[in-house]
């Protein structure tokens, strides 16, 4: 379950990234609904994170979120707001996604803390 809660943070993650990014661009009211867009989003992806960071590791919570943010915002750039997709952007996404892709954070669990006798 709490894997889920982390995925839906870094879900979150995208949006504040990207809600951050049209206030920028925009003005007068539509500045302040990102801003707000941005702070719902970010309540919500920093409460998700510190619920999931309860049962996983928080380096494991942490490389996971960022991750799914970093390449997510980049995705959304890329096919919502047509931001230029040039070889190094999508080389350095590409190798992000993979190190998803192949069970990186699965691996990550060999450093889980004991806590009461317990793997977490």
């Amino acid at each position: 379950m709490n894997w889920i809660l982390l995925i839906i943070a870094g879900l979150f993650e995208i949006g504040f990234a990207t809600c951050l990014g049209k206030a920028k661009d925009a003005t007068g009211t539509a500045a302040s609904l990102w801003l707000a867009g941005f702070l719902a989003c970010l309540s919500v992806s920093m409460f998700l994170l510190y619920k999931a960071s309860q049962t996983l590791p928080m380096g494991t919570a942490y490389a996971v979120w960022t991750g799914i943010g970093a390449v997510g915002t980049v995705l959304v750039g890329i096919f919502l707001f047509k931001e230029p997709a040039d070889f190094w952007r999508v080389f350095f996404i590409v190798t992000l996604g993979d190190r998803f892709e192949s069970g990186f954070p699965l691996r990550l669990n060999r450093f889980a803390v004991e806590k009461d006798g317990k793997l977490s």
